[in-house]
C-alpha cells in the first residue's frame, strides 16, 4: 500500500478493503442482531481499517424482529454515525445443504415474506445467500407448492428491485449438472432484470465449500497435509482452463468461474488456507479475474454463532458446529490478504481482491474524510501499513 501522503493519494478516494461475509468480531455474534451495538461495531471496523457486511442467520420467528434492526440501522448509517458498516447480509433462509447453518434457521419463506426480505433492501440488506437447487428433488424444499415458494423468475426481480442481491452458494451434491443450468438460469435472470440500465453481478457464497466437487479443495488435518503436494501435483494447477473447470473440479465451481470471468458474476473465496488451499485459491482467482474475486473471511471471533456453541480444534483454525460441520473461519481480511500476498498477489491486483471487486460489485462509495470524524479515516488506513512494503501499492 503506498505511502498516504503521497500527492496522488492525495488525489483520489482511498478505498478501505472490505470483509464482504463476517459473521462476528471481538465476541460478538451478529445474529444475535437485536443486541447488536453498531456503534462499537463501527469502532472496531475503524480500528481494523476495514468496511464491513456483518452476515446473520435469521431464525423464521424473529423476521419481524429483524425488520426492526434494520430500521436501526438505516437511521444510524444515514446519520452517517457507521459510515464503516457498508451494508448487512443475509446467509439463507432458503438453503438447500445447510452446511455449517443453523438447521432452525434454513426455511422458504412465503410470497408475503419474500416481499417482506425484499424491502429490507431499502434500509440496506445487500445481498442474501439462496441455494439455486432449492427446489430440486435433493432439497428439502422439493414439493412445497408453487404458491406458497415462488421460484426465482419472481424472487430474483423482486429482491434485486429493491437492490438485494442474489448470493448463490449451499448446493446440495446429488445433481451437480442441475445445479450448474440452475446458477446459469439465476445469472440470466439477473442480467435481464433491470438495474440502473446494465446487467446486474450476482454474487455467490465462498467458491468450493458447501457444494458438489470432483477435487480435494482443503487440506485440514495433518495427516491429510502429509499427501498434498502430491495431490496438488495431480491436479495440474498451472494447466487449469476455464473451458476443463466441469471435469476438473465440477460443473458447480465451473458455472461459478465462467460466469465470474465473463463480468456476469462476482465470486467470493476465502483465504485462510483452511477452506481452501491456498495453491487452489490463487489459481481460481486468476482464472476469473482478480477484478471478478472477493476475498471473504467468513470470520467469527467467538465460540458461539447463530445462536449454536462451537467448539475449535488444534489442527487448523476453523470453527465447527456438533458432528464436525465446518460453520465459520476466525483469519481476520488482514492475514487472509497477506496469505495472498504469499501466492504472489500484490500490489493493484491485491486491492481487487480484497476491496476493489467489492466496491463495484455492492455500489460503495469511498469515505470521504470531511465527513468522518477527525482521525478515523487515517486510523482505518493505519492497520494496512505493514503491507506496504510486503504487497506494494495501489
Amino acid at each position: 500500500m503506498g505511502n498516504l501522503s503521497d500527492s496522488a493519494e492525495q488525489t483520489r478516494a482511498p478505498l478501505l478493503p472490505v470483509e464482504v461475509h463476517c459473521h462476528g468480531f471481538e465476541g460478538v455474534d451478529f445474529s444475535e442482531f437485536s443486541l447488536l451495538d453498531l456503534e462499537a461495531l463501527e469502532e472496531v471496523c475503524a480500528r481494523e481499517g476495514v468496511l464491513s457486511i456483518p452476515t446473520l442467520y435469521l431464525h423464521h420467528h424473529r423476521l419481524a424482529e429483524f425488520e426492526k434492526f434494520m430500521r436501526r440501522y438505516d437511521v444510524m448509517r444515514r446519520a452517517g454515525r457507521i459510515p464503516h458498516v457498508v451494508g448487512v447480509a443475509l446467509e439463507g433462509p432458503l438453503l438447500s445443504s445447510h452446511g455449517g447453518t443453523p438447521a432452525d434457521t434454513v426455511w422458504a419463506p412465503t410470497r408475503a415474506e419474500w416481499e417482506r426480505l425484499a424491502r429490507l433492501g431499502d434500509y440496506g440488506l445487500c445481498y442474501m445467500v439462496l441455494s439455486p437447487d432449492a427446489f430440486s428433488p435433493a432439497s428439502d424444499f422439493h414439493g412445497q407448492t408453487f404458491d406458497r415458494h415462488p421460484g426465482f423468475a419472481w424472487i430474483v426481480p423482486l429482491l434485486m428491485g429493491h437492490g438485494v442481491r442474489p448470493a448463490l452458494g449451499h448446493f446440495t451434491r446429488s445433481d451437480p449438472r442441475l445445479a450448474a443450468q440452475l446458477v446459469t438460469d439465476i445469472v440470466d435472470i439477473a442480467w435481464d432484470a433491470e438495474w440502473n440500465g446494465q446487467g446486474a453481478r450476482v454474487v455467490t457464497d465462498h467458491l468450493f465449500n458447501d457444494m458438489p466437487l470432483n477435487i480435494r479443495h482443503a487440506f485440514r488435518t495433518t495427516r491429510a497435509r502429509q499427501t498434498r503436494e502430491a495431490t496438488l501435483a495431480s491436479y495440474d494447477l498451472p494447466g487449469w482452463t476455464l473451458d476443463a473447470m466441469d471435469e476438473i473440479a465440477g460443473p458447480v465451481p465451473g458455472a461459478i468461474m465462467r460466469e465470474a470471468a465473463a463480468g456476469r458474476i462476482a465470486a467470493c473465496i476465502n483465504f485462510d488456507g483452511d477452506h481452501v488451499d491456498l495453491d487452489i485459491a490463487s489459481r481460481a482467482v486468476v482464472l476469473m479475474g482478480l477484478e471478478n474475486s472477493m476475498m471473504m473471511t467468513d470470520r467469527c471471533d467467538s465460540a458461539r454463532l447463530g445462536g449454536q456453541d462451537l467448539t475449535q480444534g488444534e489442527e487448523n483454525g476453523l470453527w465447527y458446529q456438533a458432528g464436525g460441520i465446518v460453520a465459520a473461519g476466525s483469519q481476520p481480511l488482514a492475514q487472509q490478504m497477506r496469505n495472498a500476498i504469499g501466492r504472489s498477489i500484490e500490489g493493484p491486483e491485491l486491492w481487487d481482491l480484497a476491496a476493489g471487486t467489492a466496491h463495484r460489485a455492492f455500489g460503495l462509495t469511498a469515505l470521504d474524510a470531511s465527513e468522518l470524524p477527525d482521525g478515523m479515516l487515517a486510523a482505518s488506513h493505519a492497520g494496512w501499513a505493514s503491507l506496504e512494503t510486503v504487497g506494494g501499492s495501489r
